[in-house]
């Protein structure tokens, strides 16, 4: 690490700039395959604890991996069937929805031709155009490979999160040997802290996806709101996307429930219920539960979130996050990606107790005096 000080500053910033592009397309590229074993490495860092348990257990280590993924498998195959059964009831109002979406479409054409002057006809032809444009987007999609690609994702992710459990310690020890003896200990402590993180991270956005859903649920639940189960889990869980998840729910949830029911006054109180969940969950969740695990400012978490979800979809949306916390710790622990370290931190050099903007008033006050 003191290598780097015979390099000019411009030529150290030059190869970190190279690294990160190079790591961008790598993950744009192998999007396909990455993205799966990362959603696994996530998995398998949040399944280590019940492994563990179990091993200490007396049982194989094969076996406790085993226990421990079907254990989460069990679990989500629970909330699956029991979206699915919330899913079946919404299927079969589904005319009634699109009957009630008619008649606000219609009413819509009555507003904007009243208000702008555009006849129904031209309303008819931006509408078809936009149409167009969506199913002609949708046709340049490979079909087989958007049926097929998710489906073969959740067959590969347990898979992947045994392997990775079962062969821990030959990948940990793979990292240690990666770099000199004289780095074993700091590397083993970037691991350990990795570990941590990742891990802390994980439990602490199950819990604020547990406590956003049952505040969701309680809230349209007085309101009301059929589905009420239905459109809370499924905001909770748009709201793992930091930032960007929680307009997108509240969105789709006001959509749902206007289709279903078309009073003003319903619609209102499912926004004033969303807008005081989010508030609570920003101001008393992130911040105690999920923020104290990973220290990344909002502005770096907004852009991470924005680059994520342009290389690879929801998935490297929801990945965003843990990779910056990630890439943060190893900045902070080598000397020459320090700088990068305080731009992804939520620390101001105010907090830090840095003098680095206060010298130049001090020295403007020695000369006047």
């Amino acid at each position: 690490m003191t290598t780097t000080e015979s390099h000019p500053h411009y030529h150290q910033f030059s190869l970190t700039l190279l690294s990160l592009a190079i790591l961008t397309a790598a993950i744009y590229l192998g999007q396909d395959i990455l993205v799966p074993l990362a959603l696994a490495g996530l998995i398998a860092v949040l399944l280590r604890p019940v492994e563990r348990r179990f091993t200490q257990w007396g049982m194989h280590k094969a076996i406790s991996i085993s226990l421990a993924v079907l254990l989460a498998i069990i679990l989500v195959s629970g909330v699956a069937i029991l979206m699915s059964m919330q899913l079946s009831d919404f299927a079969d109002d589904l005319p009634k929805i699109r009957r009630n979406l008619s008649d606000s479409l219609h009413d819509m054409k009555q507003w904007v031709r009243r208000e702008y002057n555009v006849s129904y006809r031209d309303q008819d032809k931006y509408i078809k155009k936009a149409q167009a444009e969506t199913l002609d987007s949708l046709q340049s999609t490979d079909t087989l490979g958007f049926i097929t690609g998710p489906l073969g994702t959740l067959t590969l992710i347990p898979i992947y999160v045994f392997l990775l459990l079962y062969y821990r310690s030959m990948l940990l020890h793979f990292v240690v040997v990666l770099f000199s003896e004289k780095h074993t200990a700091r590397v083993k402590e970037v691991l350990g802290e990795i570990k941590a993180v990742v891990q802390n991270y994980m439990v602490g956005l199950l819990i604020e996806t547990a406590c956003v859903a049952a505040l969701n649920f309680v809230g349209l639940l007085i309101l009301g709101v059929q589905y009420a189960l239905l459109l809370s889990v499924m905001a909770a869980i748009l709201n793992l996307i930091p930032y960007i998840g929680g307009l997108v729910a509240t969105a789709l949830t006001v959509l749902i429930t206007f289709s279903n029911n078309p009073e003003l006054s319903v619609a209102l109180g499912v926004v004033g219920v969303f807008l005081v969940v989010q508030f609570i969950d920003n101001n008393v969740f992130v911040p105690l539960i999920v923020a104290s695990k990973v220290r990344v400012n909002a502005l770096v978490s907004i852009l991470g979130v924005l680059i994520g979800g342009t290389l690879a979809g929801v998935s490297g949306m929801f990945l965003s996050i843990p990779a910056i916390a990630i890439l943060k710790v190893i900045f902070d622990r080598v000397d020459s990606l320090r700088p990068w370290g305080v731009l992804l931190g939520d620390q101001t050099p105010e907090e830090a107790g840095s003098n680095l903007f206060r010298l130049p008033r001090r020295r403007q006050k020695k000369i006047a005096a």
